[in-house]
């Protein structure tokens, strides 16, 4: 589905993301795996040598503008193109509204909002240039329904909700088509950071009767990246078992 396309995916070391990166490599795609540290992204792709020569590495300083410039430039001259960018990278916090300082939040707000606006600038730059491509983001259920505690994680994918549909206006002109997937509880690291008691009162409410699996939003996100979505921008795809409707 993706054959002769090239991604870059944020986040990709682990979780969603990696689940992400084998959809887009089973699929036919070159793929650069961008992680927070050097150590992390190496470890992915010890795991991935099979497909060595259409897979690498990068970590860049996502809140950095030259940085994920230059990192995007190596991307594009290694594989020729940049069509999809998978914005995927983020935090989460339980931290209350009492105890939450400026400094966490602002963090949060680093990582989930200015990140996924500068991968974007970036990564629209070059698909302009080449005649189109396709941003995707990672938003939230609870970006719709809020939670109960660490109101800053809701706040920054209610963000990214409005960033992709304001993206999908602007950008289609130019060929780009930008969506979100919106997960809901999925078996991830940060899931398995939760009380686990918090994980089974929130599963119970899910109709489908289980949480999401990695595999299941990176279908989500192998959808949106292919030509079979070539009509869908500005959509905010719910994967979550249709849990809080």
């Amino acid at each position: 589905m993706l054959k002769n396309k090239t991604a870059v995916v944020t986040g990709g070391t682990r979780g969603i993301g990696f689940a992400i990166v084998k959809k887009y490599l089973e699929n036919g795609a070159n793929v650069a795996i961008a992680g927070s540290r050097q150590e992390t992204v190496e470890k992915a792709l010890a795991n991935l040598t099979e497909y060595e020569g259409h897979i690498m590495g990068i970590w860049p300083d996502l809140c950095n503008p030259e940085d994920v410039a230059e990192k995007f430039a190596q991307v594009k001259e290694r594989f020729g193109r940049l069509d999809i960018l998978a914005n995927n990278a983020g935090i989460s916090s339980r931290t209350s509204i009492y105890d939450y300082t400026l400094e966490e939040f602002n963090k949060i707000l680093d990582i989930n909002v200015k990140a996924v606006f500068v991968c974007s600038q970036a990564g629209a730059r070059i698909m302009k240039e080449q005649g189109g491509g396709v941003i995707i983001n990672t938003s939230s259920m609870v970006s719709q329904y809020g939670q109960p505690s660490g109101c800053g994680y809701p706040t920054t994918k209610f963000a990214v909700d409005g960033l992709t549909k304001s993206l999908a206006r602007e950008l289609a002109r130019d060929g780009i088509r930008v969506n979100a997937v919106a997960p809901g509880v999925t078996n991830t690291d940060m899931v398995a950071a939760l009380p686990k008691e918090m994980v089974e009162r929130i599963s119970a409410g899910i109709p489908l009767g289980r949480p999401g699996e990695p595999v299941d939003i990176a279908n989500a996100y192998l959808y949106l990246a292919s030509d079979l979505a070539a009509y869908v921008t500005g959509a905010i795809l719910r994967v979550d078992g249709a849990a809080m409707t």
